[in-house]
């Protein structure tokens, strides 16, 4: 029989979601390049969706996971701050755990 569990995970406050796989693989891209635009780019998003998303977490985390700089006369820049470099480690470290769970337990299954 080929049972095996499976699930998602993401962090939630106050019952709403704050963040999950999409918002790490955007702040790493933003980390990456330097930019939202180009991270929203790289995940056929909207810049909007991109910059929704970072507001969110910018606004009900303790302190800003981006910071940005709007574009002149040498262009934009964003950069991924210490909380945001903290929220993908633990978020990662998270995962990893839960994927060790569900390897663990799809053993145990016995239907």
């Amino acid at each position: 029989m080929g049972l095996e569990l499976n699930g998602k995970l993401w962090i939630e406050l106050n019952g709403t979601r704050l963040i999950g796989p999409g918002r790490v693989e955007l702040l790493e891209r933003i980390r990456e390049c330097g930019s939202i635009r180009q991270a929203a780019i790289q995940m056929s998003m909207s810049y909007r969706q991109a910059w929704q998303m970072i507001e969110d977490m910018n606004a009900r985390l303790d302190s800003p996971v981006v910071v940005s700089q709007r574009g002149g006369k040498g262009g934009g820049n964003a950069i991924v701050t210490e909380k945001g470099l903290q929220v993908i480690a633990e978020f990662k470290l998270f995962y990893t755990k839960f994927q060790q769970f569900l390897e663990k337990n799809t053993l145990a299954i016995k239907l």
